[in-house]
């Protein structure tokens, strides 16, 4: 029996302002969504053209308060080939939260909060 990881899940309060970070951010684009047939939530499955993993943003119409991410020390890693451009795009969004130079990586912050770290590839 083989178990391949197919997505991770992120709940986000403004679907669009999300989906315009990731796609700037990490250029990650729309693989599909689903909608409820009463609207009440929404899927959407993000995608980096490279591997198979997704990141789902889950939207839910009647959520309007912050979601608690508690100590938030669970993240996503992205490899990027251009670890410079990347550093600098970053800090031009204003979204880096957290640099170990020592480590050579930093961490990004999504408009809720979740943390993504950035690795050059090695």
């Amino acid at each position: 029996m083989k178990f391949t990881i197919n997505h991770n899940n992120f709940n986000v309060l403004d679907l669009q302002k999300s989906l315009d970070f990731y796609k700037k951010a990490l250029g990650l684009t729309e693989i599909r969504r689903h909608q409820a047939a009463d609207g009440s939530f929404m899927l959407v499955f993000l995608g980096d053209d490279r591997t198979p993993h997704q990141i789902e943003l889950t939207w839910l119409r009647d959520r309007n308060e912050p979601y608690n991410l508690g100590d938030n020390e669970i993240h996503l890693a992205f490899h990027v080939d251009d670890f410079q451009a990347a550093h600098q795009l970053h800090q031009k969004m204003g979204c880096i939260c957290f640099e170990n130079q020592e480590m050579g990586i930093y961490f990004i912050e999504d408009p809720d909060g979740y943390w993504l770290e950035i690795i050059p590839e090695r």
